[in-house]
């Protein structure tokens, strides 16, 4: 198992170094200071996990989809102090397919490897337990429908998202929008081929995740 560490710190990447070491199996063949060097070494080296912390200074989420863009077959684990649940669904939508904390214990992080190289989605108690409180449901998420590309919303399609998520009709939306029930029809279907969304009910997930709409707002929908 090859693996390249992505952080900016020296200290982390030796820690992380250190414990993958402890197992013969695996290979640390590149360590990655910045963006650019993941993008180089991923290029370069036949690696097949990068242990990435996206988060650190010289890297973005961005780099994700640029690195599975030079090898598809690469497997993406991050590893970040904590974060908001809708960070860990923007990263997994990015292209990571496992996710771990900075202080989870070695086994979380060693099992999440193994695991991740299996071709298996890993997530540690803590990432889980973040992803649970904020009502999202991973197994609801869509990843093979998911390309690595960014999700690139218009603004008028935003807006679209919004109407279908508060229960309007495309005639409804086409009335509010001041636009032809037609055009509407066609933003739907831009907007569901962009988030990958089989049906309405995604579409409003995807508005609540992304705090398009209050998810106080469903809270009730049984007493309607």
């Amino acid at each position: 198992m090859k693996l390249i560490i992505a952080d900016s710190n020296d200290i982390v990447r030796i820690g992380l170094r250190t414990i993958l070491s402890t197992d013969k199996s695996n290979e640390v063949i590149g360590e990655a200071r910045s963006a650019n060097e993941l993008i180089q070494q991923v290029a370069n080296f036949d690696a097949d996990i990068v242990l990435i912390d996206y988060t650190a200074p010289g890297f973005s989420i961005d780099v994700i989809p640029k690195i599975l863009s030079k090898k598809k077959s690469i497997v993406v684990v991050a590893i970040t102090p904590e974060q908001s649940a809708n960070t860990v669904v923007d990263a997994l939508r990015s292209g990571v397919l496992s996710y771990i904390k900075k202080d989870c214990d070695i086994g979380e992080i060693m099992n999440a490897v193994k695991e991740s190289h299996r071709g298996n989605k890993f997530f540690c108690g803590q990432v889980l337990e973040t992803i649970q409180r904020a009502s999202i449901d991973v197994n609801d998420i869509d990843f093979d429908s998911f390309s690595c590309e960014p999700i690139l919303l218009t603004e008028r399609e935003i807006e679209v998202i919004k109407w279908i998520a508060e229960g309007y009709t495309n005639t409804q939306i086409a009335d509010e929008l001041h636009l032809s029930p037609h055009t509407v029809t066609t933003h739907r279907k831009n907007i569901m081929a962009k988030l990958g969304a089989k049906n309405t009910a995604a579409i409003v997930m995807y508005a609540v995740k992304t705090n398009l709409v209050s998810p106080n707002k469903f809270l009730f929908l049984g007493d309607n």
